[in-house]
């Protein structure tokens, strides 16, 4: 498992069969809801306020979750998927939504169930991204209705990265049984 720090009295709560890569970083005011998966180099720093990560949800290699200033909770709900390298803020991401690559979501931003943020899209302050909608660009805005292309991503998206976090949480305890190097224990509950 990654570094899991308690911060200001709040320690981060972590459900059982969350997998948490070797080196995630899990800092503060943080809840990981059941079966959701925290990749390689990711931070999740709950410092001055709350980031809740709901069931099914799966947040990819280098993203970065923090918090804005009071009262600036980040809410991620369930079955959301966050692409590698994303930015987010102090913002709300509702279930079932999808975050590109790499992109960034800042402050007071709401992203709806069912919304689709392209890679590499920058979101400014404040928007609401619409269920069903596709937004894209640097400032972001709405391009068109999300298609079905983009609806297989949402619906099959955070299934499909279950199913590797239970394998990556296999293979790390194999490692550990039988002595070889694994960065430590990420499958909890299995």
């Amino acid at each position: 498992m990654g570094l899991i720090m308690p911060f200001r009295g709040f320690s981060p709560r972590i459900a059982d069969d969350a997998f948490i890569a070797p080196n995630a970083t899990i800092v503060g005011d943080v809840e990981i809801g059941a079966g959701s998966s925290i990749w390689f180099g990711v931070v999740l720093r709950g410092d001055f306020n709350r980031i809740h990560v709901g069931a099914g949800s799966n947040i990819q290699d280098n993203t970065v979750v923090h918090v804005g200033d009071a009262p600036a909770d980040t809410f991620i709900g369930d079955n959301v998927l966050i692409g590698h390298m994303a930015m987010i803020h102090g913002c709300r991401i509702e279930s079932g939504s999808f975050i590109g690559m790499q992109a960034m979501i800042l402050d007071g931003v709401v992203v709806e169930s069912g919304a689709f943020v392209a890679a590499g899209s920058f979101v400014t302050p404040g928007k609401r991204i619409r269920s069903g909608e596709l937004w894209a660009g640097r400032p972001a805005r709405r391009i068109r209705a999300v298609g079905e292309k983009e609806k297989l991503m949402i619906g099959r998206g955070p299934a499909r990265y279950a199913d590797l976090a239970r394998e990556f949480g296999r293979e790390i305890s194999l490692n550990a049984q039988s002595g070889e190097p694994s960065g430590g224990t990420a499958l909890r509950g299995v």
